[in-house]
């Protein structure tokens, strides 16, 4: 299985944080997993408010365990409250099916990791991601 690099972990967590300080957005922190839910990058930003880490790696971390992008995740949510709540009581708190969780996959499709953007609203949070993402020759995948 191949995984994220460390070099295109560190490529999505700089242009997550650029595009959230174009956009005036609130201090961001970025989490970037390994397929293997393994952390390779994060970053948080000055003033970031508390459990920024928690909530960013628990958006990656919740698309690995599924293989679905947080949009996807927070559809299955709605419709699957009880299920979805028996998985974040399973990973201790670590699984947040919410925007700004996007999966990251190489030029054959393969999931090889996922991005977690947390301090802003869900959607901004998952622009974020995804401007990180393309600054890579990796493809997103938000659900």
């Amino acid at each position: 299985m191949s995984s994220i690099t460390l070099a295109d972990a560190n490529k999505i967590v700089e242009a997550a944080l650029k595009k959230g300080r174009a956009a005036n957005m609130a201090p961001l922190a970025v989490t970037v997993l390994d397929a293997g839910g393994h952390l390779v990058a994060y970053q948080r930003e000055d003033n970031s408010s508390t459990m920024r880490f928690q909530i960013s790696s628990g958006k990656a971390n919740a698309c690995l365990a599924m293989g679905l992008g947080g949009r996807k995740l927070l559809e299955r949510s709605a419709a699957m409250p009880v299920f979805m709540n028996a998985l974040q009581a399973a990973s201790n708190g670590r699984f947040f099916p919410m925007r700004g969780g996007v999966l990251v996959r190489n030029a054959n499709n393969e999931i090889i990791g996922a991005v977690g953007v947390s301090g802003d609203t869900s959607e901004n949070d998952e622009e974020c991601a995804l401007a990180g993402i393309a600054a890579t020759s990796l493809t997103a995948d938000p659900g």
